[in-house]
This record gives C-alpha cells, structure tokens and sequence, in this order.
C-alpha cells in the first residue's frame, strides 16, 4: 500500500504559567485504505495529534506529507481548502446544523468545495443509502436518533471523497448498540471504499477493529 500521510518529529507545547509538553516528537504513518486506531489516557496528546494531522492546529516542530504535500507550508487560504478536499471529520459531539435536513447537511462541505448542487444531492443521496440513512434524508437532527445524527456526520466527512477520515472519539456520545454499529460501519467503508481512517478513541473495541493500535502516554507512542 501507499503511505498517504507521514509526519516526523511532531512536538506541540503549550504556555499556561508553565510550559506543558504534549507531544514529544512524534513519528506516524499512514497507508492508503488503512485503519489506524490511537488509545491511551485521557491527557496523553491523542486529540492534540489528530487535530495536527487533520491541519487543524499546528505543530511546533516536524513535518507532516499528506499524499506528498507538505501541508505546514501552504497559506491559510491553501490549508483551508486543502482541509475541505482531503480530509474528513467526526467528533464525538455531531455538529449538524439544526436548521437543516440530514441531506442538506451532508451536502455543506461539497458546497463550500463549490461543487455542483446536482452532485452533491447525488453523492449524498448515496451515502444515506450506504449508511442505512435512505429515508430519513429529509429529517432534521431533532428528528433523527444519537446514532443516526452520527451516521448523518460520518457521511458528511464523506462527501468530498476525502483522502482520510479523522474521528475523534466517535462513539463517545453513543450507548452501546449504536456504538457497535457504528464501528462496524466504519470497516464496512473501509472495505467498500477502501476508506483510509485515523481515530482517537477509549473504546477497546473500536481501537481493537483496526488495522494498527497505537498506544500514546506523555506525548508520545509506547506501543504499536
């Protein structure tokens, strides 16, 4: 397999009365259609990680190559749109905009992508086919149960055909059979789409699912 992201020498500190070391140079690569799992305490920089590698914040030091492009060096503008292509996000708290539809959820970030309205309704109407969403397009968030507001996220993370999708900590808002769904969901697009995943997660099991586990503690990995 290809590697599609690699990032060397990540180091992330922090200034709060005292310097506070969260990441500590750290080395990752990813594979394209690979399922990395990363797990660990609560404070040992796994959400800090994920959101560098996402392009949300920045690192201090390292470099990070997202299918060959070394994203720290493009402008804000470039990163912006960079972020909306390649890359997909789940949170553990959904973020759908109560206003609108599931299906015009999904479709938001083909729209600022300035993709067509047509395509986007169709790659959207596809996704809720493929996420067993197909008659609730039409429903607000209200309408909608936890895990079918998530599976509403997951294919708005989807819409751009992105590159990678980062979740942080996904099933952490779900009771127990809506998280198992949604981790199997997520190694069905992997083997559908050949679906390339990054998640931040407590659950044994989910973290157990993929392809790699990666352990963090005090800022950097301790185990693969």
């Amino acid at each position: 397999m290809a590697k599609l992201i690699e990032a060397k020498n990540i180091s992330k500190h922090y200034d709060s009365g005292r310097q506070l070391t969260v990441l500590n140079h750290v080395d990752i690569s990813v594979e394209k259609g690979e399922m990395v799992s990363i797990t660990g305490a609560s404070g040992a920089g796994k959400s800090t990680l994920l959101h560098i590698l996402g392009t949300l914040e920045k690192a201090d030091t390292g470099t990070l190559l997202i299918d060959n492009q070394e994203v720290f060096k493009l402008h804000d503008k470039q990163l912006a749109q960079f972020r909306n292509l390649k890359i997909g996000f789940v949170f553990q708290f959904h973020h759908l905009l109560p206003e609108f539809t599931a299906l015009e959820n999904i479709c938001i970030p083909g729209y600022i992508a300035g993709k067509p309205v047509k395509e986007c309704i169709d790659r959207s109407m596809m996704l809720l086919d493929l996420l067993g969403l197909t008659y609730r397009g039409n429903h607000k968030p209200s309408e909608l149960s936890g895990g079918e507001q998530q599976r509403v996220a997951v294919a708005r993370a989807l819409i751009n055909n992105p590159l990678v999708v980062m979740a942080d900590e996904p099933s952490g808002n779900l009771d127990a059979k809506n998280s198992a769904e949604l981790h199997h969901l997520f190694v069905k697009l992997q083997k559908e789409l050949n679906q390339t995943f990054i998640i931040v997660t407590h659950n044994n099991d989910l973290a157990s699912m993929a392809d790699r586990k990666l352990i963090m503690k005090d800022g950097n990995f301790i185990h693969e």
